[in-house]
């Protein structure tokens, strides 16, 4: 199993140079993947989260949000071995021909480290403000992809379905890769069967070992339905914002991975016992610290981040 790390792109308090510090530090230190995600605006009044329940703020995080391919194409530059990842670019708020060349563009530019994860998205504002419908994020993500893979294939790139067109027409560049590996944000019973049926991997947030099991399982039952072999798939675990990572172990209220450099080690241990190809650390986008950020607290932030590593590889829970 790998281990991976959100980049802190959101928050008032980031910066281009920490996320570049972190970017550095996370490939030194052995981190497998750095994730960055899209979120088009806050709005200034209460909405049902994706998680669901009464309406409520967006949390503060969300006032800042740097643009994820941006981003990861300002840190291809300065790494050389780390994969780049989206969790999650949301699908139907972008065109497919534009969405596929930006991505194989980062390809490009990082010599096929890409890894592009999808979503379908929540917030009916942003839908709203891209003017986009809101309804069928399903089919239209599904489409999306279908779409997607055509423009990274051979020319003449063609496709005619029920939401997206591109007339027969050369699309480039082309990716470095064969074939960018496309995964799905999903966590309910219908999009989980649907990433089974045509991603090449899964992102969910599991809140504890019981309900990834869950997923996990359901995720393989639908891969095999379709006729494919799980064991080709990836699954990318996030640890859901803001779980901690603490010099000191947490008590019997802690949340899954999160807690002291060994008590996550641990829990990472359950994550690659259910079958996840990837855990990761999703701390870093408020870089789980409060408010008035100082150097000193990311290198402190950075510091605990590699002893999870060493937790981790003392278990043997990471690939060598």
């Amino acid at each position: 199993m790998e281990l991976g790390l959100a980049l802190p792109t959101a928050g008032p308090q980031t910066s281009p140079e920490t996320i570049v510090k972190v970017a550095k530090e996370a490939e030194r230190l052995g981190y497998a993947a750095l994730w960055t995600f899209e979120r088009l605006l806050r709005p200034l009044e209460k909405v049902v989260l994706w998680s669901g329940g009464e309406p409520a703020m967006m949390p503060e995080l969300y006032r800042s949000t740097y643009e994820p391919l941006e981003t990861l194409s300002h840190v291809a530059a300065v790494t050389e071995r780390i994969k780049l990842g989206t969790a999650v670019m949301v699908a139907p708020l972008h065109v497919p021909v534009s969405l596929a060349r930006r991505f194989a563009t980062l390809d490009r530019f990082s010599s096929g480290r890409v890894i592009a994860g999808l979503g379908q998205g929540w917030q009916n504002y942003e839908f709203e403000t891209a003017n986009v419908p809101s309804n069928h994020k399903g089919a239209r993500t599904e489409e999306l992809i279908t779409a997607m893979r055509a423009a990274w294939g051979p020319d003449p790139v063609r496709h005619d379905g029920e939401f997206y067109r591109i007339t027969p027409s050369q699309v480039n560049p082309k990716p470095v890769q064969a074939r960018i590996p496309v995964l799905l944000a999903a966590n309910g019973p219908a999009a989980v069967k649907r990433a089974g049926r045509i991603a090449d991997g899964l992102i969910p947030i599991a809140s504890s070992a019981q309900e990834l099991r869950g997923i996990m399982s359901a995720f393989h039952d639908a891969a095999r339905e379709a006729g494919r072999d799980p064991g080709d798939l990836k699954v990318v675990n996030q640890v859901p914002w803001p779980t901690p990572v603490t010099r000191e172990p947490i008590g019997d209220d802690r949340p899954f991975l999160g807690g002291s450099p060994r008590q996550i080690a641990e829990d990472l241990m359950a994550a690659r016992e259910s079958g996840v190809t990837q855990v990761y650390l999703a701390g870093g986008q408020g870089l789980g610290l409060d408010v008035g950020l100082q150097a000193a607290d990311v290198d402190q932030w950075l510091g605990l981040l590699g002893e999870v590593i060493e937790a981790a590889g003392r278990l043997g829970v990471l690939a060598p």
